[in-house]
């Protein structure tokens, strides 16, 4: 079991928090060049008032390396906007696949952005796990099991590290095997 300094369990708390927080900036591949490419809201939309309105905000998919862009913005069903679907290893934007993704404990580990890798990184990398009550939609009881067994934290973690190092890169050859 790992320790804190003080002697106690690594611990971490669960806030509540769903995936849709960490979907304001997504790392993916371009499609032209297969570098490293960004989508983010599209620039000069009023502030959010609440986290889910990132499942249907107008989006924009850019690259530095080669200027690729590309408009994304919800479609409608009758008087509605349909939501993006988030999870797995393509944006639920453009259907990119993922930039920070990477082959791990026989499974593909994933995340949007850097924030969402060090969100990873607090849950695996803590021995006690406190939940909270009532948040039906929170990420981390709904990582897949292997990602929670203790058997797995230091490939996890290893995984995580590896996703770290991917998201200072951007180059074409810099791409994860795992990015298709």
């Amino acid at each position: 079991m790992r320790h804190t300094e003080s002697g106690g369990p690594v611990r971490h708390r669960d806030r509540g928090q769903w995936l849709p927080r960490f979907s304001d900036r997504v790392l993916v591949v371009c499609p032209r060049c297969g570098g490293r490419a960004e989508v983010t809201p599209r620039p000069g939309l009023p502030p959010l008032k609440y986290v889910s309105e990132l499942l249907f905000r107008p989006r924009r998919l850019t690259c530095a390396g080669c200027g690729t862009s590309a408009g994304w913005q919800a479609a409608e069903r009758g008087s509605g906007l349909v939501l993006a679907r988030l999870g797995g290893t393509e944006d639920p934007f453009f259907r990119r696949p993922l930039w920070l993704q990477t082959r791990c404990a026989g499974h593909v580990l994933w995340a949007y952005n850097e924030e969402h890798i060090e969100a990873l990184a607090g849950y695996v990398g803590a021995t006690l796990r406190e939940g909270t009550a009532g948040h039906t939609q929170a990420m981390f009881p709904r990582l897949p099991r292997w990602m929670k067994e203790s058997g797995h934290r230091t490939a996890v973690l290893a995984g995580l590290e590896r996703l770290r190092a991917l998201s200072a890169c951007s180059s074409p050859g810099d791409r994860s095997d795992a990015a298709h």
